[in-house]
């Protein structure tokens, strides 16, 4: 485990009420105790949460599928069919949003 240094810590100050921006002492103090952690645990926790929700898991692929990646994943997809109520279902070549200049 690294050292602790100051480098890699930082300030933190608590509210003095709980707002859509920060918590009081008290609120971090019942939320570590609901987790069962102490209070830089419960941090940490909040931290993860909140970056799973807003930052992107995974990086953008590097462009259009290939037709033999395509063609995997037709072969894998299930197949549309009356109980669906969809016909022609098809495979999209991009997972992301592209801009096209």
């Amino acid at each position: 485990m690294p050292a602790r240094t100051t480098a890699n810590q930082i300030a933190f100050r608590y509210r003095s009420i709980d707002s859509a921006t920060g918590v009081t002492r008290e609120t971090a103090k019942i939320l570590a105790e609901r987790l069962g952690v102490d209070e830089t645990q419960a941090f940490h926790h909040a931290l993860h949460k909140l970056a799973v929700r807003l930052l992107p898991q995974y990086e953008a692929g590097d462009g259009p599928l290939t037709a033999a990646q395509l063609n995997q994943i037709k072969k894998r997809a299930p197949q549309g069919g009356k109980r669906s109520g969809r016909s022609g279902r098809s495979v999209r070549s991009s997972l992301f949003e592209t801009e096209t200049a």
